[in-house]
């Protein structure tokens, strides 16, 4: 591999799976309670860490990516717009994260900006929208319509996941700059009618017997479930090409 690295970070397969596809040949192996994946992408070489759901799985895995010493780590993956205007499918460049305490957004970790804006202004490509944005993580589904009017007015496209201000967490404390890059998934009229519990166990796995169960339990979220895969698939589509324009912006830049 290259001498210089980057560290990919993401949280589902459903966010790693497009990329992966783009890229040849990849190494698989397990690190710990993680999925590792390693190729070579823009003369640089890539770790790529899937850690799972949640931010304490983000954090443990963001701390085994940082002992790989990699000159950048890029957070990716699907988020929720809290505010109308952004749409499925939506590239939302995040300049500042935050994470949702109760009634009260605590900001997290250090985007760097600088990266942001190169990246913002190098992706150019087949995108149907990128904008610079706020990441607002949280611990739980929350209800968009209550979030929104405790946002400040400067919030122009603030987007919704459940890892980067515990990734950014450690970024800063390991000096590694940060880049986080989220597709949005579902726009502000999208409210999810289901928690995280009713489909994942204490690990935040997502265990096939409770999504059946729930569904089960409540029919009407069907429509929304095969609404969710459609607009999954999109801004999977979006994080690949994403993803492999800022990583070889990264492996081009200095240092």
């Amino acid at each position: 591999m290259s001498s210089k690295t980057i560290g990919l970070i993401a949280a589902m397969p459903d966010e790693v799976r497009p990329l992966l596809r783009r890229v040849k040949p990849v190494e698989k192996c397990r690190r710990e309670h993680f999925t590792l994946y390693r190729f070579l992408l823009g003369g640089a070489g890539i770790n790529l860490v899937e850690s799972g759901m949640g931010p304490n799985r983000a954090a443990r895995a963001a701390d085994a990516l940082a002992e790989t010493a990699p000159a950048a780590i890029v957070s990716f993956g699907f988020g929720g717009a809290v505010l109308p205007g952004l749409e499925v499918g939506d590239l939302v460049v995040g300049v500042g994260c935050w994470l949702a305490s109760g009634s009260h957004l605590v900001p997290r970790g250090a985007i760097d900006r600088d990266l942001a804006r190169d990246i913002l202004d190098g992706l150019g490509g087949p995108f149907r929208r990128v904008a610079f944005g706020q990441i607002i993580t949280s611990r739980e589904i929350l209800a968009k319509k209550a979030l929104a009017p405790l946002l400040p007015r400067e919030f122009d496209t603030p987007v919704l996941d459940m890892e980067t201000a515990a990734v950014a967490e450690i970024a800063e404390r390991r000096a590694i700059p940060l880049v986080a890059l989220r597709a949005v998934s579902d726009d502000a009229r999208e409210e999810l009618s289901f928690t995280l519990d009713e489909f994942t166990d204490r690990d935040m796995n997502i265990r096939g017997t409770k999504v059946l169960a729930t569904i089960l339990r409540k029919p009407w979220i069907v429509p929304q479930l095969i609404r969710l895969a459609r607009n999954t698939h999109t801004a999977g589509a979006t994080l690949a090409d994403a993803v492999i324009a800022a990583s070889a912006l990264l492996a081009r830049r200095p240092g």
